[in-house]
């Protein structure tokens, strides 16, 4: 891996709130991580409070957030399996714009059948099927922005 590579990483590491970047290219890795968990201990109580008062100061928005997805559990239960992001970054159906998504609700797919795209610093991580089964539900849209362990699909 580049030198140079490695510092805009580092760069990026110190500019964000993230603890620890691991990034791999073919057999080449490379982990970066901050401090040490004293460290991530003080980051986490400094930022809790900063979190804390912006909270307060919508609380009608959280309020209704809560309530619709309350509506939505309630009203579908989540039955099945779910496939989870393994990262954040921003979720994509289809190899390229415009071409056919990798797979449809009623699909069968089976375990190792890439599903999706999700994309971050850059980087395309194709996301295979962890079970085989049908696609019962897409619970993200196409562009939209996932987090850590949000769940894209749904498979019976």
């Amino acid at each position: 891996m580049d030198i140079r590579k490695i510092k805009k990483l580092i760069e990026l590491l110190e500019e964000s709130n993230v603890a620890e970047l691991e990034i791999r290219e073919g057999e080449e890795s490379v982990r970066i991580s901050r401090g040490s968990s004293a460290l991530a201990a003080q980051a986490a109580a400094v930022v809790q409070p900063v979190v804390t008062p912006a909270a307060a100061a919508a609380p009608v928005a959280a309020a209704t957030t809560t309530e619709t997805h309350t509506e939505v559990v309630t009203s579908s239960p989540m039955e099945g399996h779910t496939v989870a992001s393994p990262m954040v970054g921003t979720f994509y159906r289809s190899p390229t714009p415009g071409a056919s998504p990798f797979v449809e609700v009623g699909q069968s797919v089976k375990e190792g059948d890439v599903i999706c795209i999700i994309e971050a610093m850059k980087m395309m991580n194709q996301i295979e099927c962890d079970k085989t089964g049908v696609i019962e539900e897409i619970l993200v849209e196409d562009g939209n922005p996932v987090e850590f362990d949000q769940p894209l699909v749904r498979i019976v």
